[in-house]
């Protein structure tokens, strides 16, 4: 829990307001097996461009231990995604945003509902609530109690 404290506090010092968060939810690992997850949602406003909201959440999470060693799914200290920008559509080799991911994975879509059911995915043309709905990912995620 004290990595998400600290990522929210470095995005705090970045000039990356958090202006709603989600509960902390355990999630089983998405994509290997290892370990279960913490994650949550957080809807923020920044001055930042996209490409320079991702320089910023990668050096946050590189000062919170996290190691970029090979391709694919790692255990990771923390992992911070960008998965809207506004209604922005943006896709490059280094950033795709929508996160192309986002309909496949419940343990972005139920902390993502919590806080905005309503927010249209701009590619896919429907709420998180109702991608949440049809999300065929069933693996456990669960409110996280300390």
């Amino acid at each position: 829990m004290s990595f998400l404290r600290q990522a929210e506090e470095e995005l705090e010092r970045a000039e990356i307001n958090v202006l709603k968060k989600s509960s902390v939810y355990l999630t089983e690992s998405w994509g290997y097996d290892d370990n279960p997850y913490l994650n949550c949602v957080l809807w923020c406003r920044t001055v930042l461009s996209p490409y320079d909201l991702l320089k910023t959440t990668q050096l946050i999470e590189k000062k919170l231990g996290r190691k970029r060693e090979k391709k694919g799914y790692q255990a990771r200290t923390i992992d911070i995604d960008i998965l809207f920008y506004d209604k922005e559509i943006i896709k490059t080799e280094f950033l795709m945003i929508p996160h192309p991911l986002i309909q496949e994975r419940r343990f972005v879509l139920k902390p993502f509902c919590e806080i905005c059911p309503d927010f249209m995915h701009p590619l896919l043309k429907q709420n998180i609530k109702t991608l949440l709905s049809k999300c065929k990912d069933n693996l456990q995620v669960n409110l996280y109690s300390k």
